[in-house]
């Protein structure tokens, strides 16, 4: 998958447009299409990153690899969100599978797939919530934003569904107890104030400012 994404650079040049590529469970990014040519600015493992998804707005997706990188990432439209994060996360799952048919790795398959249901049951929340605002509408129900973000719910819970089936397998498999697929609790405690900004992370450990 390849497309155009906002990327918070720095405080003094703020969200920027480029270039990402995801290709072989790496995603890499460049200045603009046409200079793809020209190598990557930066790129990451998806299977090491944690794909966190922002409640305020539906258009940010933020990568993290703890203590090293993070990627700040802003889609066109929420549609175009959901297409990144499902492919992300369809990324993840496929270095699971290698794993796997290795013989080893499960319990990193089994963290994988509990990280993608967070990340799932933020979405979720979020969707269900759009879906309630349109509908509860003051002016009476937004029935193309119901329509729209309806769509956007089943595809989730598509996802999700499947994930948690992933989860399901791989513990009977394993014969590890089933604790280890417990339904994750949203995170719900972002504000207004997360939107347009991300919070600041110390210099040395964040994405190179490209």
């Amino acid at each position: 998958m390849e497309g155009i994404l906002w990327k918070w650079t720095n405080y003094w040049n703020g969200w920027q447009t480029r270039w990402f590529v995801l290709e072989n469970g790496i995603l890499s990014y460049y200045k603009s299409q046409e200079e793809v040519n020209q190598g990557c600015k930066g790129s990451v493992k998806v299977s090491v990153c944690q794909i966190n998804v922002n409640n305020i707005d539906n258009t940010r997706l933020d990568l993290v690899i703890p203590g090293q990188q993070h990627m700040y990432l802003r889609a066109p439209s929420p549609q175009d969100r959901q297409k990144w994060l499902v492919a992300l996360g369809s990324a993840k799952a496929c270095v699971d599978s290698v794993l796997d048919l290795k013989g080893s790795g499960y319990e990193d398959s089994l963290t994988h797939k509990k990280s993608e249901l967070h990340l799932y049951c933020d979405l979720l929340m979020q969707q269900v919530h759009a879906v309630k605002s349109a509908a509860t509408s003051e002016g009476g129900p937004e029935i193309q934003e119901i329509e729209n973000a309806s769509s956007l719910l089943t595809a989730t819970c598509d996802t999700f569904i499947r994930t948690l089936e992933d989860i399901m397998k791989l513990t009977i498999n394993t014969g590890i107890n089933s604790n280890v697929y417990e339904m994750p609790v949203p995170n719900l405690a972002m504000t207004k104030n997360n939107l347009n900004k991300p919070k600041p992370v110390n210099r040395s450990l964040s994405q190179e400012n490209r």
